[in-house]
């Protein structure tokens, strides 16, 4: 079965922020058929549409055998190890993983749409992306969220 390159954000503002996230990063390397072929910087950053203390993201290139819905199971069941609650939209969270794109698939189902609907949007999706995967994010998109609040730890 043939890899296809995906990009996951990473997410956390909730307990150990940095550890959760790098944990996250670790899950995903681990998870079969599946590389980590790229690891941005941890970045902090405000609240965007939510509450609660700064995040910390990053953002991961994996090399995966999965197939999109396969692998935002995955995710769903990474972000539940990490003790991920979803009390209500947008809420404060232990881990928040994101598919962003995955191989050329554009889909829009219920469940899930890719490209992320709101990634050209987000600094700390970004910055981060720009980071490990250049081609993937223009001067004009990150021109768009030049006022958002981020930092490279």
């Amino acid at each position: 079965m043939t890899t296809r390159r995906a990009y996951v954000a990473i997410g956390a503002n909730l307990g150990d922020a940095r550890a959760s996230v790098r944990q996250a990063m670790d899950d995903l390397a681990a998870l079969p058929g599946t590389r980590v072929s790229a690891r941005s910087s941890l970045y902090r950053s405000a609240p965007v549409d939510a509450q609660g203390p700064d995040f910390i993201n990053a953002v991961v290139e994996l090399e995966t055998r999965f197939d999109p819905a396969e692998l935002l199971a995955e995710l769903h069941r990474i972000e539940g190890g990490a003790g991920r609650e979803r009390p209500y939209r947008n809420a404060p969270r232990t881990l928040d993983l994101d598919l962003l794109r995955h191989g050329g698939e554009v889909m829009n189902t219920a469940e899930l749409t890719l490209p992320h609907p709101r990634m050209g949007e987000r600094a700390f999706v970004l910055v981060p992306l720009a980071e490990i995967a250049p081609d993937q994010v223009t001067p004009a998109q990150l021109a768009q969220v030049a006022d958002q609040r981020i930092e490279r730890l």
